[in-house]
């Protein structure tokens, strides 16, 4: 299935996408897509329908940007720059390794 916020294509079961389409007014939405509304909903200053929450995402996501040309290769690029930005990001304490070794007698 397409995105209808993004364009993002994922493979479902047909239960699955009826389900997601029954929650969004008939409309399918990848996961990524979801959380994003789910995120509206939470943040907003007074309690909002999820299609007043899809309706946000998708404004933002037409104010900040036009649809991707490669969606999938887009989402691995976005994912390979959070890894390596949680990588380089300081560590609260040090990560300590133990040795795995025999024990003597």
């Amino acid at each position: 299935m397409k995105c209808y916020c993004c364009g993002l294509t994922e493979e479902c079961t047909p239960s699955y996408i009826d389900h997601v389409r029954e929650k969004y007014q008939g409309r399918w939405i990848c996961g990524l897509c979801a959380e994003a509304v789910k995120e509206e909903a939470l943040k907003s200053k007074r309690d909002i329908s999820t299609d007043e929450a899809l309706n946000q995402h998708m404004n933002f996501r037409t104010l900040t940007s036009s649809p991707p040309n490669k969606p999938t290769v887009d989402l691995i690029l976005a994912v390979k720059h959070l890894l390596f930005r949680s990588l380089d990001s300081p560590r609260k304490q040090p990560m300590s390794f133990r040795t795995v070794g025999r024990s003597h007698r």
